[in-house]
């Protein structure tokens, strides 16, 4: 029976895998650079402490981040997590401000035993978001001296989502490593039109980047508990480069007409993460997580330095009264963190500042009787600022909700 309710939620996630794709819903227009807005996937609990998670083995979440952390869970155990965001941005500049508001079902994730030391992961997580519809006016003088005026266009959408399975094994009791494959697709179109007034002439372009691929992430932790009270943990992660295949379309319509496809000329980095994630007497955790991405060094449209490397700080707390305490107030995980990061594309014209974010929330625990298990509803929020207002400024808050159903699936029952 437990293996049919398995092979049940298995199929249940992966006919939503349409349905997650098609909620790639963002309204920035810092997601017409690049791929667009990239997802780093992290999950519920760890929104909330800033983003950390390379060193985290919390046996209440399902930590997709460093797949070395999955081997936590335990033999009887059966995991699922989904998420839901709501986000509302504010956009302003020297003159003017708008505001936008979008909701997102974010990921859908699972995992369980597969034998002793191993565990076992997927489930389906955003890689991209790209959404903005943007117009304005400009004018220019003609050959005669006259003015111009010129209507402008950018619109875009689209994104890219991707199927992961992972697997982690545990050894020599303080170990694990974990891997991660993923199967990436979608694609993003980004459109350009110009229009003069008065004029009959009209163009317009629109890119469209269409790409799949298969990579893999690797992952390491070091665990340990020293004089019953401290628990330390070391995590690492690393990607390689990984080609991209697909196509870059771009149709020109208009006074220009012309269509140009380009084969094989996207990349995603290098990328390499380290964390640490210390916690005192099992209520107090503190932990600090880096990450580099080698952008500069990976194809886009067809070249390499047409994008940045992006680096990130993130530095998160948890409390919890006590754990195993009787009243309901002491088992409510209390969380916040902050992060530090610059952009991966390139804006023209300007010099972008860095970006930074502030989070806080709160892990409540389900306790169900019956079967004797703890789920946990978990709540973040986060507060963003992304570029300056000499170009563009987007204060952004984002709201997620995630629960991890947890369940005594893989034991037998006394007849």
């Amino acid at each position: 029976m437990y293996k049919n309710k398995v092979l049940l939620l298995v199929l249940s996630a992966f006919l939503s895998l349409q349905f997650v794709a098609s909620q790639n819903n963002i309204n920035s227009p810092y997601t017409r650079f690049g791929y667009g807005d990239i997802s780093e996937a992290t999950p519920g609990e760890n929104r909330a402490m800033g983003g950390v998670a390379l060193g985290s083995r919390s046996k209440g979440s399902i930590n997709t981040v460093n797949p070395a952390s999955y081997s936590t869970v335990d033999s009887m155990s059966f995991k699922f997590d989904i998420g839901t965001s709501v986000l509302s941005s504010r956009f302003s500049d020297l003159n003017k401000s708008a505001k936008t508001f979008n909701a997102n079902l974010e990921y859908i994730t699972m995992m369980f035993p597969l034998g002793k030391g191993f565990g076992f992961s997927a489930g389906l997580l955003p890689y991209s978001f790209a959404g903005y519809n943007m117009y304005g006016t400009d004018s220019i003088i003609g050959a005669g001296n006259e003015v111009n005026y010129l209507a402008k266009g950018y619109k875009g959408d689209g994104g890219f989502s991707q199927v992961y399975t992972g697997l982690s094994y545990k050894f020599l009791k303080h170990f694990s490593l974990g891997l991660n494959a993923y199967y990436l697709y979608g694609s993003v179109n980004n459109e350009k039109s110009l229009r003069i007034f008065g004029l009959s002439d009209s163009t317009r372009e629109i890119n469209s980047i269409k790409a799949n691929n298969f990579r893999l992430r690797y992952g390491f932790q070091y665990f340990n508990t020293f004089n019953k009270k401290h628990d330390v943990t070391l995590g690492l992660v690393y990607e390689q480069k990984t080609k991209l295949s697909g196509n870059n379309s771009i149709i020109k319509e208009g006074v220009i007409a012309d269509t140009t496809n380009i084969v094989g000329a996207y990349e995603l980095p290098v990328m390499f993460g380290i964390g640490v994630n210390y916690c005192y007497n099992q209520k107090l955790t503190v932990a600090l997580d880096y990450t580099l991405q080698k952008w500069g060094d990976a194809k886009f449209s067809g070249n390499v330095g047409e994008l940045k490397d992006k680096s990130k700080v993130a530095l998160g707390l948890e409390y919890v009264p006590n754990q195993f305490g009787r009243k309901f107030s002491d088992r409510i995980h209390y969380r916040a963190g902050s992060n530090y990061s610059n952009a991966y594309y390139n804006v023209p014209g300007t010099i972008q500042p860095k970006n930074y974010g502030l989070t806080f929330g709160l892990g409540l625990p389900l306790y169900n009787k019956f079967t004797n298990t703890v789920s946990m509803f978990n709540a973040s929020f986060e507060y963003g600022k992304i570029g300056s207002r000499t170009n563009l400024r987007e204060d952004y808050f984002k709201f997620t909700l995630n629960v991890v159903f947890n369940e005594h699936w893989f034991f037998k029952r006394k007849l």
